[in-house]
């Protein structure tokens, strides 16, 4: 698989999209918020593009915007997540648009916070054209059908009425139910056979029905599959810190990229367009 570096450095005048998910940014993962910041400063010095989708699961946990929000100007100048708007808020200045979608751990995610850095928040699924092809993007979690009880859990999360509900509890008591969520799905995820917890085929062919390709994360078991004869089913991979315990650990992930013939123009549709899956390094 070709490498991000290789990408940027040898063809950056061709790179128009970037496509990324399963970040899983927390407090107390630094080494991911900097390699995020790093992919960011890439973005920023790639003259030509002009989307960047993050495709949920971007926060490990994401309480609700007033997490960040309510805080006093003071408060946020020394919060982790102060520098990765900057930085956004540069990238979007630039040029380059920035999609957010929805994961399963930050369905609590809200276009006010997207507003700090001039983002829009989207939803699934959604339709990306590459050249003549039409792109289904999603989470993921969706597909996992064969994990009944996942299914139903996530059909009561993602009830407008139940984020209402979550929503007007308290900062402290909303963190206390994400904990509580999180310790039974550790449980729950150790007893679970991994075929459970990856797409069900059914599913798959009826999300792609009607479109040429789906891209999708969640699962962590980045790849490209045939989903059919004809149609290719890529999925992205989660943010890992490999070797912590070397004097120069590294974060990794697989993420897409959507590239164009320098000299063509801006146009999401050209022809030339291609979409592929690479792998983004980043040493901390």
């Amino acid at each position: 698989m070709q490498s991000f570096d290789h990408l940027i450095t040898t063809s950056p005048h061709e790179v128009r999209q970037v496509l990324i998910s399963d970040l899983h940014l927390s407090p107390e993962e630094p080494a991911l918020v900097q390699a995020f910041l790093a992919l960011l400063d890439d973005c920023l010095a790639l003259p030509a593009l002009k989307r960047l989708f993050i495709l949920g699961d971007w926060f490990e946990v994401w309480l609700g915007d007033d997490f960040y929000l309510s805080l006093s100007d003071e408060e946020r100048q020394g919060h982790w997540l102060t520098p990765l708007i900057v930085k956004l808020k540069k990238l979007r200045i630039a040029g380059c648009e920035i999609l957010v979608m929805h994961g399963n751990r930050d369905f609590l995610l809200g276009q006010p916070f997207c507003n700090l850095f001039g983002g829009e928040l989207i939803y699934e699924p959604y339709t990306l054209t590459v050249g003549q092809q039409n792109y289904r993007l999603e989470h993921g979690d969706a597909l996992c059908t064969d994990d009944k009880k996942y299914q139903f859990f996530r059909k009561i999360m993602r009830n407008r009425l139940t984020q209402w509900y979550l929503l007007n509890k308290s900062l402290e008591k909303r963190l206390a139910i994400a904990d509580k969520m999180r310790q039974k799905s550790q449980q729950n995820n150790a007893n679970k056979a991994a075929r459970i917890m990856d797409v069900n085929d059914n599913a798959v062919l009826q999300a792609i029905a009607n479109s040429d390709a789906l891209l999708h994360g969640h699962t962590h078991r980045p790849a490209i599959h045939h989903a059919t004869h004809d149609k290719k089913r890529y999925v992205l991979g989660d943010w890992r810190l490999l070797d912590k315990d070397t004097r120069q650990p590294k974060v990794s992930a697989v993420v897409g990229a959507v590239t164009g013939d320098e000299h063509s123009n801006d146009s999401f549709s050209n022809n030339d367009a291609e979409f592929r899956l690479v792998e983004f390094k980043s040493l901390i």
